[in-house]
């Protein structure tokens, strides 16, 4: 599709995830807002804090842990997985199981654990199995209405524990940073969205060039989980592979991978972002790295993710990302919403 024939874009892209895109600022300001007004749960001599969720829910607690790093007086895990690890014990341990239909059975699993362990527990959710049976065992429900998919909802995701955090003087007030982050993203946007032609908008000139290319995004500190999230809605918006890696860990063993295959080399692109705000040695790596993939052939490019301060650029980059992903599926003409092949697996594993 040409993507400067924007008013076509309703007729594949059916249940409007382009709304869903230009709204996120909104939705992180909104979040951040709303994670002010819950219940709080009892976090006098919590120790560690471990996130538990998948996909589209998950995002949101790397984004944070990552944002927080450098802040938080307590540690963050985020699980991926069933169960919880050994060491998951005792109310000294908050779960927070973050999922979006509330149905994740990988969270649920987890969910379990924690209560068998004596963990103190917080649901985060939109409704499903996850609040009804947090709400049974007295566990403290934070309950947001989003009806469309969770990869559609970071800004829940983030800006809920954010304010979690925020609240339980683990973090230093961030609200001051939340608004010029949703300012940045706004700003940005006014170069995005889809009435701005291709040779005004970054977001549409990277689709294009990521045209029958596997992406390999990298990033570090805030923005490793960024990488994460490009190749997450390259994948389930525009239907297409890619991979994420972090830096300073890629310099120890991706690189060595820069010989073989060679015939795939001309569909390679890497894409490395990067920040004022990051460690100045990881800003001087993805530059550094970036020559080295140019030097033995294959496509690289810096991204520089604008704003001022972490929060900002972590969430500009963000949004950037999503725009890019957006526009690639319309360039290959794909419906961005529905995850088929996802929802696939799901019915055969249930029925396994």
């Amino acid at each position: 599709m040409n993507l400067d024939d924007f008013t076509r874009f309703p007729k594949v892209d059916k249940e409007n995830m382009l709304a869903e895109i230009d709204g996120l600022p909104a939705q992180l300001q909104k979040a951040w807002e709303l994670g002010q007004t819950f219940p709080l749960p009892e976090t006098d001599g919590v120790r560690h804090v471990v996130i538990a969720g998948m996909g589209g829910s998950a995002i949101g607690a790397d984004l944070l842990a990552a944002y927080a790093a450098p802040l938080a007086s307590v540690p963050i895990t985020v699980w991926r997985d069933y169960d919880l690890p050994a060491w998951a014990q005792g109310e000294n341990v908050l779960l927070v199981a973050s999922s979006h239909s509330g149905n994740t059975e990988e969270t649920l699993s987890a969910f379990a654990a924690a209560q068998a362990r004596g963990c103190r527990v917080l649901a985060v959710t939109t409704g499903g199995q996850l609040a009804t049976q947090a709400q049974e065992k007295g566990h403290t429900v934070w309950q947001f209405v989003h009806p469309g998919q969770p990869r559609a909802a970071v800004g829940y995701s983030f800006g809920l524990l954010l304010a979690l955090f925020a609240r339980a003087g683990w973090l230093p007030n961030p609200e001051g940073d939340v608004h010029v982050a949703v300012d940045a993203m706004q700003a940005q946007q006014a170069s995005l969205k889809a009435a701005v032609p291709t040779a005004d908008n970054p977001a549409k000139q990277w689709a294009l060039r990521l045209e029958g290319k596997w992406p390999m995004v990298f990033g570090s500190g805030a923005l490793a989980p960024v990488a994460r999230r490009w190749k997450g809605q390259i994948s389930e918006i525009a239907k297409a592979l890619a991979q994420f890696e972090f830096l300073p860990e890629a310099d120890h063993n991706t690189l060595a991978g820069l010989h073989n295959p060679q015939v795939l080399f001309p569909q390679t692109i890497a894409i490395f972002l990067t920040a004022r705000g990051e460690h100045p040695r990881n800003q001087l790596r993805a530059r550094l790295t970036r020559d080295v993939f140019q030097q033995h052939g294959l496509e690289a490019a810096l991204v520089e993710a604008r704003g001022e301060g972490r929060l900002a650029q972590q969430w500009t980059a963000l949004h950037l990302g999503d725009y890019i992903a957006y526009y690639l599926a319309m360039h290959y003409d794909t419906d961005p919403t529905p995850v088929t092949a996802i929802e696939g697996f799901k019915a055969a594993l249930k029925k396994a």
